[in-house]
């Protein structure tokens, strides 16, 4: 599961779905900028995309702990936000290489919100409650159909088995 560090959601995706929970990596590098300063932006973005980089959790993580090292003396409290943040921003790196991209943020939803929001400001005022969940059915069943497609080519029923018996994922009931 992936979004924003909202505590509740956490709390919810560890209660009811026991899954893994992904901090969604823009929204975290967006945070993380922000402690930067102006001046810092580009290097801490580079620093912590050297992590993001690795082709392994281990390695991910062991680089993640070194750039918070070289960070700590200049900045300890964005070094401090990298230590604390570090599970929950590389969780998906216990997953299979081939589904990394798709499951590090939170993009895919954000932009169906947006097409949403886009297809109704175009009708503007609906005649009826009826009205706009047509609308909005209408574009979420369009939005499953190219998922559906998209998912075959990159988690498929076959790339996900494996992850089942992996210890250090743990995904929906409905979904093992």
């Amino acid at each position: 599961m992936i979004s924003d560090a909202h505590e509740g959601i956490k709390a919810a995706v560890s209660k009811v779905f026991n899954a893994t929970w992904q901090r969604c990596r823009v929204h975290f590098m967006r945070n993380v900028l922000a402690h930067a300063g102006k001046s810092g932006r580009r290097v801490v973005s580079a620093f912590i995309g050297t992590a993001f980089a690795q082709d392994d959790a281990e390695s991910a993580r062991t680089q993640w702990r070194r750039v918070a090292d070289q960070l700590r003396p200049k900045l300890p409290k964005l070094a401090a936000f990298l230590d604390d943040a570090e599970v929950d921003v590389l969780a998906y790196m216990s997953f299979p290489p081939a589904h990394r991209t798709k499951l590090h943020s939170t993009n895919p939803i954000e932009r169906l919100n947006g097409e949403i929001k886009r297809r109704t400001e175009v009708v503007g005022i609906f005649p009826n409650e009826d009205a706009i969940v047509r609308l909005v059915g209408a574009i979420l069943l369009e939005q499953n159909d190219e998922w559906a497609v998209q998912r075959a080519r990159y988690m498929t029923l076959e790339t996900i088995a494996p992850i089942g018996d992996d210890p250090a994922v743990s995904l929906p009931a409905f979904a093992s």
